[in-house]
């Protein structure tokens, strides 16, 4: 056995003719950690093997080894056990891109301890709140930027937080990350553990109130290798590219799990701030083979010159987390020859819905279910719609849930009753499937606007408005409407040298009217210059209809 074949103790499966997946049996054995079953595994298989190649804006690079990953990580789990963590004590790991993350979210593993990766974005509120719902024990947080800062404002708030390490640099009552390095002992104990032991919590992105915790066990890990052989379809022998903060769940679906099971190497850019040229430069530089990251990113890059940069390497692309417009389809694929393959997923889960290797993309479609979950589409009812039908997403649970699935929402009886029941996780998410049985996005269920009795998704509007010259961003919304119910609202940021206007107004509603069915057009259009986020940067649409709430409420 070797690293790119370790994973075939885990999966069963069989192919058609076309080479697409007929049947897929995915399993976990009774003990599973990743940082002992699969680092250290690939570690004693092939110690040599590249697995990171990390650089950052002031020109640092450093490559690590499976070996260093395993050596890094018994140390960093010696270090941590001598200040108190152990099984089941909650870390918050605030680390961008710093290559030190990997080694301590392996070390914690190799602890049981429950890691909670966060943004860099965070302030003293974000940090309070998160602390105190997941009581947590510790904090290892960047000392780049003002984050630290915004930790020590909230720790007389924070009475569970027991100490405090901060990573590339120093500062008053914070533990120096290096020198516990250097301290700690090499030869690692290992600790005992079950597939079932709690392994890592994310916080929700909060688009429709405060953040949920999101609780994976063990087994969860395994559920990622849909997501990087046959979503990211990565090169064992490649160089794998996910742009993500390690604050964000994507980065468990792109940078952490997956593609190391397939003994991949990652590319890890240590950077605060995106530049399309930038990053193209990255990319050629290092040879890049398979590249993952949001639509918005490639339209950034196609306002580069694509063609002048040598992308041969690159032979695969994947998008995810917002509207794809047809029109970015097609020039990335005129500049590269490389089709944008869309996915679908969320906190809760691993790649649930996808474009997979071998199948043909539909622009804007998210593709099709994976094969290990049994996804459906269903109405208020739980019962399954029809092909052209909007209803919610939602994934089968019984006789047992699938592999890559959440445990729960932390501490939130009320938010699993709400989410699951009659034998399905409820994602929230609302869908539509063609003929061929390919989902296509309509939105939150909350963000569905109800007008004139039609149901209208905000994404689907979104798609169209951001493919006109002058849309750089845009959040589409209901306004309450005495008449029809709910208007169709788009709050828009113009891209540079476009100007607010009753004639742009105009023209925009226009151009949705030609694009797609009338009855979909924004009514009413707001321009801003930034659209209200989550600290993961997705858009809270929940902050754009209390805004016209309130602002109702003071008019009358």
């Amino acid at each position: 056995m070797t690293a790119e074949t370790l994973h075939k103790k885990f999966v069963k499966e069989e192919f058609d003719a076309q080479g697409n997946i007929k049947n897929y049996e995915l399993t976990c054995p009774e003990k599973f950690n990743f940082s002992y079953d699969i680092i250290d595994e690939i570690a004693k298989l092939e110690p040599n093997r590249r697995a990171i190649v990390w650089c950052n804006t002031l020109g640092e690079e450093k490559s690590f080894t499976y070996g260093d990953l395993k050596t890094n990580s018994d140390k960093v789990a010696n270090m941590l056990r001598q200040k108190g963590i152990g099984k089941g004590d909650k870390v918050m790991l605030i680390l961008k891109r710093h290559y030190q993350f990997w080694f301590i979210i392996y070390a914690l593993h190799k602890l049981g301890a429950i890691p909670i990766p966060a943004t860099f974005l965070l302030t003293k509120h974000d940090v309070e709140y998160r602390a105190n719902s997941a009581q947590v024990k510790m904090i290892v947080c960047t000392a780049d930027g003002d984050v630290a800062e915004h930790v020590d404002m909230a720790m007389p708030e924070c009475p569970t937080v027991k100490s405090r390490i901060i990573v590339n640099g120093t500062r008053e009552n914070w533990d120096d990350y290096e020198e516990l390095f250097e301290n700690a002992p090499d030869e690692f104990s290992p600790i005992d553990y079950s597939s079932q032991d709690p392994m890592l919590m994310y916080f929700s992105s909060g688009t429709t109130g405060n953040p949920k915790m999101v609780l994976h066990k063990n087994s969860y890990p395994l559920g990622h290798l849909v997501t990087a052989k046959y979503w990211h379809n990565v090169d064992p022998n490649g160089l794998h590219f996910t742009i993500s903060d390690t604050g964000w769940a994507k980065a468990a679906w792109g940078k952490i799990y997956g593609q190391f099971m397939l003994g991949t190497c990652q590319f890890i850019y240590d950077f605060d701030k995106f530049d399309a040229k930038d990053i193209l430069e990255k990319i050629q530089k290092y040879k890049i083979t398979s590249l993952c990251c949001p639509p918005t990113m490639f339209r950034f890059f196609l306002q580069e010159d694509v063609k002048a940069y040598n992308l041969s390497t690159l032979n695969y692309c994947n998008i995810a987390g917002e509207a794809l417009s047809p029109d970015v389809f097609n020039k990335w694929y005129e500049a590269t020859g490389i089709k944008l393959m869309e996915g679908f997923g969320q906190s809760e889960t691993t790649v649930l819905i996808a474009n997979l290797v071998g199948s043909t993309p539909k622009p804007g479609s998210m593709g099709k279910p994976v094969p290990h979950y049994d996804v459906q589409i269903v109405n208020d009812r739980g019962e399954p719609v029809p092909p052209g039908a909007t209803g919610e997403i939602v994934i089968r649970t019984q006789p047992q849930a699938p592999l890559g699935l959440f445990t729960g929402y932390y501490n939130d009886d009320d938010k699993n009753k709400e989410s699951w029941y009659d034998g399905f996780y409820h994602t929230g998410d609302t869908a539509w499937k063609d003929e061929d049985g390919y989902f296509w996005y309509v939105g939150r269920t909350d963000d569905v606007i109800k007008s004139s009795g039609y149901r209208i998704g905000p994404f689907e509007i979104e798609s169209v408005l951001v493919e006109h010259p002058a849309v750089l961003e845009c959040a589409v919304t209901g306004v309450p409407d005495a008449i029809r119910g709910s208007l169709v609202k788009a709050t828009i940021v113009l891209k540079t040298g476009f100007e607010p206007s009753d004639k742009l107004v105009k023209e925009i509603q226009d151009f949705v009217k030609a694009e797609t069915a009338p009855y979909k057009y924004p009514r009413i259009i707001e321009f801003v210059d930034e659209l209200p986020k989550t600290t993961s940067g997705k858009i809270r649409r929940v902050a754009i209809r209390k805004a016209d709430e309130e602002k109702s409420q003071d008019n009358n």
